[in-house]
């Protein structure tokens, strides 16, 4: 059901058919569409959410490795499409999620956008709404958490800053849903021209201003069909921005010409590049906005501020950084224990699962599907839900960028910096989007290192086998003791890749945002979004898989592989002759190892596994290749050498490490 918001009356808005013109007359109904921008971690995703509820698609824009979030609301009778940009600093080509943002405005044209920014920070923020105001776009600007700004001792003249920009400016709370009702009026009078932009342009000082003039004057007497709007093309051609150049020099060679020779004169002039110099223009109309709307009241150190000085001390911040990252996994093992364990009993109490290999065929296959019905519910929601949802918790309340900062010196020693240690706890999640996650990274070694310390990550699917295999029916603290040597892996490994990729690290910039309480609501939502693609997309796999399983199990063609494999699974790992079958269905997908042994044996796994053979069998599954989705976005970004190297380096750790690993708890009785 679409989201309709009325915070005014807290009631159901009624459903109009007909939406008023400036005129008071009655225009066609239709879907007004509107875009959200602004830069990362100012609260636009919180306004997205709160806008549109549970009713969102999140998937990639076409042809783009980049996530696409579009939602509906029904406002006041007015059905309203939200397209949430992706958080970007300026429109430059610098990275992926500019080019999608910029080429959406310019071309897909949405009806408004509305330009988010943080209150606490508003000056670095206008430097994009200032890019924003070049493209000549309908906008309104939304000042998020100005809550936390007065925290700072800022308040905002919301009217004066209004009248500088020109365009309609309106105060939120977004985590509270302050405000938004109001956001919602102006914007869909601005869609509808009931409330204009009374400026078109903002001026630069005169050396720079009158030589995007005379370029603007030749682009439109040229009639150049460009799609970008002709003054914004003039700007981008004397920054120098290489895509804007190739477009234009497709068209006219002589705009370009002369867009270099008067990129030349501004930097004879100010003796320094071009694109710097329209940088400080734009910094310096910011600047001034800024502190004409802000009035400053006396300054108080506040909670906040302590706490940001806690986890970044040069010494305690790292032992914060610690417990939050073990906190993080603690909770996931304790939280998920309990309700494996209920779900497990429930379910025991009412049909336990019974494999079938012998019998009918339908009786084999049932048998299968409900093992993976049990498997998923007990070995996979408790475990995943918990992780994400504090997930979320930490990354909306600001600490897993300063946890990324205090690691900086530590991720140095694998050829990273601190930024990188964000997609890799993503991997924790899943291997696929932390991949992708890796182009906030500088260069492609970065990247490429990064990546490859990514496939030992243990994901959610690795964390389902983990905790299905070791937390269940051998300890939480062996789980645990899994994840210390996982990262001792990484690090190892990380160490030897940086002397076989050659370059060099490049320095840490990262912006982190204020401190806040997340919203619970928020982190649901998030949390919900993550694990309905388990729900969706693994579940049918399981029930379907394990019926499979259980049937080519039953008519033996399973048993001839399985044998073939065991010089390394039962001689050198001390596992089960049918390990070796398991750990190839595991490559497929992760889960498989945890679905196999309970399609096969039913979930009391106890009578078949000894508790050594628990925690080798999830340590190798934890190391070995990487599942088909995995090396799939592998192969994209990085091409098929360096997918093999990465794919048949798992390989081999998981066995050496496996082996090394049975052969020392063996020895010492550890178990």
């Amino acid at each position: 059901m679409n989201q309709t918001i009325n915070n005014k009356t807290g009631k159901t808005t009624e459903e109009k058919s007909n939406t008023e013109n400036s005129n008071g007359q009655d225009v066609p109904h239709k879907d007004i569409v509107i875009a959200l921008a602004g830069n990362a971690n100012v609260g636009k995703s919180v306004v997205f959410n709160e806008l549109t509820g549970s009713n969102q698609i999140i998937g990639n824009w076409p042809g783009k490795t980049v996530e696409r979030a579009e939602g509906k609301l029904h406002f006041e009778g007015q059905d309203i499409d939200v397209i949430d940009l992706p958080g970007i600093y300026s429109f430059s080509t610098y990275s992926m999620e500019e080019i999608v943002s910029r080429e959406y405005i310019a071309f897909k044209k949405p009806d408004v956008v509305i330009n988010v920014v943080d209150a606490s920070v508003l000056e670095r923020n206008l430097f994009f709404t200032i890019q924003l105001k070049e493209m000549n776009v309908p906008m309104v600007v939304c000042v998020n958490q100005i809550d936390l700004a007065k925290q700072k001792g800022i308040i905002i003249d919301t009217e004066k800053l209004e009248a500088a920009l020109g365009v309609p400016v309106v105060a939120t709370v977004a985590i509270r849903g302050e405000g938004l009702h109001e956001l919602m009026e102006v914007a869909t009078q601005v869609a509808y021209n009931k409330k204009k932009n009374r400026k078109t342009t903002l001026e630069y000082g005169a050396e720079v201003e009158n030589r995007i003039k005379t370029l603007n004057n030749l682009i439109e007497s040229k009639n150049l069909d460009l799609g970008y709007p002709s003054r914004w093309v003039a700007i981008k051609l004397l920054e120098n921005d290489i895509e804007i150049r190739k477009l234009v020099e497709s068209k006219s060679r002589d705009v370009v010409n002369a867009a270099f020779n008067l990129a030349s004169e501004i930097e004879d002039i100010h003796k320094e590049p071009s694109f710097a110099v329209i940088a400080s223009e734009r910094y310096f109309i910011a600047n001034q906005f800024a502190h004409g709307a802000q009035l400053q009241s006396d300054i108080k150190i506040t909670f906040s501020e302590r706490l940001d000085r806690l986890v970044t001390h040069r010494v305690l911040g790292y032992f914060v950084s610690a417990l939050v990252v073990g906190g993080l996994l603690l909770w996931t093992f304790i939280v998920g224990d309990f309700f494996s364990n209920l779900l497990t009993s429930a379910f025991g109490f009412f049909h336990p699962v019974d494999p079938k290999i012998s019998g009918s065929l339908v009786t084999i296959l049932y048998n299968g599907a409900f093992g993976g019905i049990v498997a998923g519910v007990t070995l996979v929601l408790p475990f995943v839900i918990p992780f994400y949802l504090m997930l979320s918790l930490i990354e909306n309340s600001g600490i897993l960028t300063r946890v990324a900062f205090m690691m900086d010196s530590a991720m140095h020693k694998i050829g990273l910096h601190g930024k990188a240690l964000i997609p890799m706890i993503l991997g924790y999640g899943c291997n696929v989007p932390a991949i992708e996650s890796t182009r906030i990274l500088e260069t492609r070694r970065e990247r490429l290192l990064a990546a490859f310390a990514i496939t030992f990550a243990p994901c959610a699917a690795r964390t389902i086998v983990i905790l299905g295999l070791v937390a269940v029916f051998v300890s939480v603290w062996w789980a645990l003791a899994l994840y210390v040597i996982d990262i001792a892996v990484m690090f190892m490994l990380g160490r030897i890749a940086l002397k076989v990729v050659p370059g060099e690290t490049s320095g840490l910039i990262m912006e982190m945002h204020t401190f806040k309480v997340p919203s619970l609501s928020v982190a649901a939502k998030q949390t919900w979004s993550r694990t309905k693609s388990l729900i969706y997309v693994v579940f049918p796999i399981y029930i379907i898989g394990s019926a499979l399983i259980q049937g080519l199990y039953a008519i033996g063609l399973l048993t001839p592989v399985a044998n073939f494999l065991a010089p390394i699974t039962v001689v050198w790992l001390g596992l089960p002759v049918i390990a070796g079958v398991v750990l190839i269905f595991g490559a497929v997908r992760k889960e498989f190892t945890l679905l196999m042994l309970v399609a096969l044996f039913g979930t009391n796994l106890a009578a078949i596994l000894t508790p050594i053979q628990f925690i080798i069998l999830a340590l190798v599954s934890m190391l070995f290749i990487p599942c088909l989705a995995t090396l799939t976005i592998l192969l994209r970004e990085f091409g098929w050498k360096a997918t093999v190297s990465i794919a048949l380096a798992n390989i081999i750790t998981a066995l050496f490490v496996g082996g090394i690993a049975y052969r020392i708890i063996d020895l010492f009785k550890l178990y």
